[in-house]
């Protein structure tokens, strides 16, 4: 269970009477406490004077960042608040959707903690949405007089502009107008958010804002990306892989992209499916049960994959025992339907096999992509619900 500390003591008030600021600054943060002082003194410095500002921390931290925060806030002239995760959902990203719940500013600006986002930037990137009309605006290291200096190394610089490519080529329309989707310093508009939406995946909550929630209008201020005052990156490899699942489910929110991933997670499935049968046909076992015992192994690889790349999301909904039975039901199924659905195109609507064949299988592929998803993936109905219905 998190638990909240709010300081200096009279912001407890602030808390609970809330005067909202023209700005909520929001910093996740994980083992910042080296950091944190610096960053503070950043933001009285060049904040306050030309912005009204509070500012949240959300902490996943497993050493003293909290207690460092409310040590230093006490020196500072605006209200912080310190919001410490036990259990750190949804990485960085949970953590920002936290801190937005949390604000109480008309303009959320997201940054890190690691003093490589300049305080600064802030009053101007607010200003640069107020004058655009902007529900969002990013901070962009590509924008004419903006710089990525501060990534160390590289392969950090390699990986970034890889990160780059990947997104834009994959959501060409909802990051339209956005030079850098992998930034993390952005200023939005609090009403042009819904945070229950988002689904948070790591540490690159922008991408998560703009294609779940695309503001009605994104502005852009360049920066330049400082060196990391202390500490170490968080960027490991596992980031790497949970940043390309995260990746996959936004491409395949849709329903017609799920249906294109299903539909090449089950080619893949031939493979397994191939070799089993000729494992037990070389073994002397007769090809009929060898196709039965085959598809089983197609069946397994499928569904393994659907759950780690399709519905990943969604598995909470069933338990893993009830999801299988399902899934290798409908597969069966599938079987099943198919041959007489052919048998049926030929004889009484005279179609050669071969076309018979293809027809029988898009139909049962929709069919069982549509069952799939009804009657394994989705949340099960209430009792309250259906007594109602």
């Amino acid at each position: 269970m998190s638990q909240d500390y709010t300081v200096p003591e009279e912001a407890v008030a602030a808390a609970e009477v809330p005067e909202p600021g023209a700005v909520t600054i929001v910093v996740p943060t994980f083992n910042e406490s080296a950091n944190i002082r610096r960053l503070l003194h950043q933001i009285t410095e060049s904040v306050p004077s030309r912005l009204p500002c509070e500012v949240v921390f959300v902490d996943d931290s497993t050493d003293d960042t909290p207690d460092v925060i409310r040590e230093a806030a006490r020196d500072c002239p605006f209200p912080v608040t310190v919001l410490h995760r036990e259990e750190p959902a949804g990485g960085l990203g949970g953590a920002v959707v936290e801190g937005m719940k949390a604000a109480g500013s008309d303009w959320i600006v997201v940054m890190d903690g690691d003093c490589q986002h300049p305080p600064s930037l802030v009053p101007d990137l607010v200003a640069t949405g107020e004058r655009a009309g902007a529900g969002l605006v990013v901070a962009s290291r590509y924008l004419k007089g903006g710089s990525r200096a501060g990534l160390a190394g590289s392969y950090r610089v390699a990986v970034s502009r890889g990160a780059t490519w990947l997104t834009k080529s994959l959501f060409p329309r909802r990051l339209h107008g956005i030079s850098d989707p992998m930034s993390g310093f952005f200023a939005i508009r609090r009403g042009d958010v819904t945070a229950e939406t988002l689904k948070p995946l790591g540490y690159k909550i922008l991408l998560e804002l703009a294609v779940r929630s695309r503001p009605r209008a994104v502005s852009e201020v360049p920066f330049v990306f400082q060196e990391r005052f202390a500490g170490a990156s968080k960027s490991t490899a596992q980031e790497g892989l949970r940043f390309l699942r995260h990746l996959a489910g936004l491409r395949t929110a849709g329903p017609l992209a799920r249906m294109v991933v299903f539909g090449l997670i089950g080619l893949t499935g031939f493979v397994p499916n191939l070799a089993a049968l000729w494992a037990m046909t070389e073994a002397g076992l007769h090809y009929l049960p060898a196709e039965i015992v085959a598809n089983q192994f197609g069946v397994a690889w499928n569904f393994l994959l659907i759950e780690k790349l399709l519905f990943r999301d969604r598995r909470r909904h069933r338990h893993w025992a009830d999801r299988t039975l399902r899934f290798a039901l409908l597969a069966n199924a599938d079987l099943v339907l198919r041959i007489p659905l052919i048998a049926l195109l030929v004889a009484q609507f005279g179609l050669a096999v071969l076309p018979a064949t293809a027809f029988a299988l898009v139909i049962t592929f929709v069919l069982r992509f549509a069952g799939t998803e009804a009657l394994v993936y989705l949340p099960r109905r209430s009792r309250t619900a259906r007594s109602t219905a």
